[in-house]
């Protein structure tokens, strides 16, 4: 806060008087410098997830609907397409028998992996690591059992 002295200085009778204005340069200084400290800083807090969301019109009614195919891998190793058990090496083989297309088109459709909850990662890695090896990349995780 500032103080103004009336009447030239050094007089005896002087009177002191308050000056009420506001400095709000070092105000606007901070605020100034926090708006550029959230600018630079919000991108970084963001985190970017691809998602495969379906399109926004639905397929024509006539279209004809393929089965989901599901892979099972159970505690003991074992792992099945639906109902056919089969092994890690002729894995990508069977999905495609089960998708019911040639070997570069069955590689287009979705295919969902369910796992028994004793199942290590290990295990589970290995069937992942296989089907991408051979070029399935639409993989679909699955939590809970389906009915």
């Amino acid at each position: 806060m500032a103080a103004k002295l009336s009447g030239p200085g050094g007089a005896k009778g002087h009177t002191i008087e308050q000056n009420a204005d506001i400095n709000v340069t070092p105000f606007v200084d901070i605020m100034l410098v926090l708006l550029i400290i959230f600018m630079v800083a919000a991108p970084m807090a963001t985190v970017s997830i691809r998602l495969d969301l379906p399109p926004a019109v639905p397929p024509p009614p006539d279209a004809p609907q393929k089965d989901p195919v599901y892979i099972t891998v159970q505690e003991t190793g074992s792992i099945f397409i639906a109902d056919q058990q089969t092994t890690l090496e002729g894995l990508s083989a069977d999905v495609c028998t089960a998708l019911g297309g040639g070997y570069p088109a069955c590689k287009e459709e979705r295919v969902f992996i369910r796992a028994d909850p004793e199942v290590t990662y290990n295990q589970f890695m290995e069937v992942m690591n296989e089907l991408q090896s051979k070029g399935f990349f639409k993989v679909g995780l699955l939590n809970e059992d389906i009915e």
